[in-house]
């Protein structure tokens, strides 16, 4: 095969590899900013695709540079083993979508290119330990940090969020003069604007840290092996996960995928901040992060925060009589450590919840909503479940690649 129909092959590879990236990255994104109505899928498609290549062209490079030579020593890629590597993290992806296990696409990538390293001798060890011990502490500190936020702030922040909706859009465009202007609309109050502001900000946000850690997963590999520049491959890849955004993506954004989409705002946009933060400055140290598993422990992390408060509340309600204040992210049976909440709290969006005038949050009427237990908000058994499954993949992309490069020498 010749050289040109191999390089064809490989962006191919690494084109699939990004769509698949981008079309699920979209709905854990923008998923509660479409889902409150603040902005329809094609937009979502737009703003991703635009913060994905500024994620991308500005510090994911850092990432490609770490995967593409830093994680290997010398020079063990070639055209060939590139497209074996982006096959065996391609392939991961599609029987993790199959399964709808939350598998970590950066985990995936670097345990393929590890395989590489191991089958040949030539895996930076110093560089390995360093990426597996990032991967220890950040979800660690997501969790602590989300826990805190849950057990001490997390109902103000619900009360707050909660925004009265007038209808449509808060803000319209003005064409009447020379240059268009954004205005607010007749109907909107200045909280809803904010409001809107603040969740497509944080969704935006969260499309940067998708392109600062993931364009390396889809063409590190073949930067690394010299068949393609630097500036070549982030573009490639960033455009790859905008299409993505705009086919497969419009599905995770309808159904808001097994994960943060499932939450009540508050809850998504601690989460997505939370992570989306770990995520962009774990990036900027050349460290592939992995967003997926930084945001379950950020999720388990914010709702035993909460049952810890809810165990000390004295004189705890009984099941009808539970004030929907406490309402928390409950665990969805249709996917493991996914979260859901009381839809009477935060909801994306129904009715505002707010504060009293003693600055004391309002607690709406207790027959508003269902019963809830400690139980409820933290299960220890499912979430050792989920990280057994995020681990799973990641670990049979390196198993799988060291068994094809040990057993095939050539290539």
């Amino acid at each position: 095969m010749s050289e040109q129909v191999l390089l064809l092959v490989g962006i191919v590879v690494a084109a699939f590899v990004g769509i698949n990236i981008g079309g699920s990255g979209t709905g854990v994104a923008f998923g509660p900013a479409v889902g409150s109505g603040l902005i329809s899928k094609v937009g979502a498609g737009a703003l991703m695709s635009v913060f994905v290549l500024g994620g991308g062209w500005t510090i994911g490079r850092r990432v490609v540079d770490t995967l593409g030579a830093g994680l290997l020593r010398g020079n063990p890629f070639t055209l060939e083993t590139s497209i074996v590597v982006l096959l065996f993290v391609g392939g991961a992806l599609f029987v993790s979508n199959l399964f709808g296990v939350p598998a970590s696409t950066s985990m995936t990538a670097v345990g393929a290119i590890a395989g590489l390293g191991i089958a040949r001798g030539t895996l930076n060890g110093g560089v390995a330990l360093e990426i597996v011990a990032w991967w220890l502490v950040a979800p660690i500190v997501g969790f602590w940090v989300s826990a805190v936020v849950g057990r001490y702030w997390y109902d103000r922040l619900a009360a707050t969020l909660a925004i009265d909706r007038t209808g449509g859009f808060p803000a319209r465009i003005d064409r009447s003069g020379r240059i268009p202007t954004i205005r607010s609309a007749p109907s909107a109050t200045t909280r809803e604007l904010l409001g809107a502001v603040v969740v497509i900000a944080i969704a935006c946000l969260n499309a940067f840290s998708a392109g600062a850690s993931n364009v390396a997963n889809a063409v590190a590999p073949l930067v690394g092996s010299g068949d393609l520049s630097m500036n070549a491959g982030v573009l490639l890849a960033a455009l790859a996960m905008g299409v993505g955004a705009f086919t497969l993506g419009r599905r995770t954004l309808e159904t808001m995928g097994n994960d943060l989409t499932e939450l009540p705002l508050t809850a998504a946009l601690v989460v997505s901040l939370v992570t989306s933060a770990l995520v962009v400055g774990l990036s900027a140290l050349g460290i592939p992060a992995s967003f997926v598993v930084i945001a379950t422990m950020s999720i388990v992390g914010l709702g035993w925060g909460r049952a810890t408060r809810l165990q000390e509340l004295p004189d705890t309600p009984t099941e009808t009589e539970r004030p929907a204040a406490l309402g928390a992210p409950v665990e969805s049976a249709d996917a493991p450590g996914a979260v859901e909440a009381d839809p009477s709290i935060d909801e994306m969006p129904t009715t505002a919840a707010e504060p009293a005038a003693d600055d004391t949050i309002a607690e709406p009427a207790a027959d508003d909503v269902d019963a809830l237990s400690v139980a409820d908000l933290y299960k220890p058994s499912t979430t050792a479940r989920v990280v057994l499954l995020q681990n799973a993949v990641p670990v049979a992309a390196t198993i799988g690649s060291y068994v094809v490069f040990r057993a095939v020498p050539a290539l």
